[in-house]
């Protein structure tokens, strides 16, 4: 390994034994995974979660806390038993771009593929293969089933919120959401779940977002202005020659970085980069 890849990776895994613990999760929406026990359950609290994942921090826990109150305590039985009365409760739900009404699509999709497949996991895997060079294809066929399957209900139409929560990687957004919620579900340690078995996390995406973009910019990982699915693979591709088998691993604590006021960890992140 190169030498500066070597001091590189030191340098991330000192940040990370510092920020990747599970008292570090708040206010990050996936401390709403953490409030359900059942697999099952917190499969279908982290997709909202991370569908929802946008704007700012305090207002995402504002709109899941009040989404989740709604869906009560069982939110799998909440989706494979979704039926008008349930939509009913969602009606008047609003997050920023999204209404009550996308969520409902978004289950009444789930719910079919829930009762064929029996998991958010299984269903996902029927369309990944390990042969794939990383998670985008079968992140395609994931989005592109839901949204066929409420396009078949609605005259081949599917409503602009739907398409805003499932943001298709055909179109190469940077698909942020949903490369997190992947994050979530195949990454195990103190932070990600690591509920997901099936699928290698060395395939996974990082969750490109305006943070992120920014501390991957300092360390020299691209030089876009515009962020774009291209530029996550490629900044993922970076990190990949740092940790091969987990290429997202400092997602979570790189984000804490640029999100907060930690200025000195911020200096020193630049001042490795200037003398790695």
């Amino acid at each position: 390994m190169p030498t500066d890849i070597k001091k590189t990776r030191e340098f991330l895994e000192k940040l990370y034994k510092k920020y990747n613990h599970k008292e570090n999760i708040s206010p990050d929406p996936l401390q709403f995974v953490y409030k359900y026990k059942k697999p099952a359950d917190m499969e279908i609290v982290a997709l909202l979660s991370a569908m929802l994942a946008y704007g700012r921090v305090a207002q995402i826990g504002k709109s899941l806390t009040n989404l989740f109150a709604r869906i009560g305590e069982n939110p799998f039985d909440f989706v494979v038993n979704f039926n008008k009365t349930k939509r009913d409760r969602l009606t008047d739900f609003k997050h920023r771009f999204n209404v009550g009404n996308d969520i409902s699509d978004l289950l009444a999709s789930l719910k079919y593929f829930l009762n064929k497949h029996g998991s958010i996991e299984k269903f996902f895997l029927t369309g990944y293969s390990s042969k794939d060079e990383n998670i985008i294809p079968a992140l395609t066929i994931f989005c592109h089933k839901l949204l066929d399957a409420d396009a078949s209900k609605n005259d081949g139409q599917v409503s602009t919120g739907l398409k805003y929560l499932l943001t298709d990687p055909a179109r190469a957004s940077a698909c942020k959401r949903l490369n997190l919620f992947l994050r979530w579900m195949v990454r195990g340690d103190d932070v990600d779940t690591g509920l997901w078995k099936s699928v290698d996390k060395a395939k996974l995406i990082i969750p490109m977002d305006v943070h992120m973009s920014r501390i991957s910019g300092i360390l020299k990982f691209h030089q876009q202005k515009s962020i774009s699915l291209s530029t996550a693979v490629k900044v993922t591709e970076k990190f990949a020659e740092i940790q091969p088998t987990d290429p997202v691993k400092y997602d979570f604590t790189l984000c804490r970085i640029g999100m907060s006021s930690n200025i000195g960890d911020l200096n020193m992140l630049c001042s490795h980069i200037s003398n790695p």
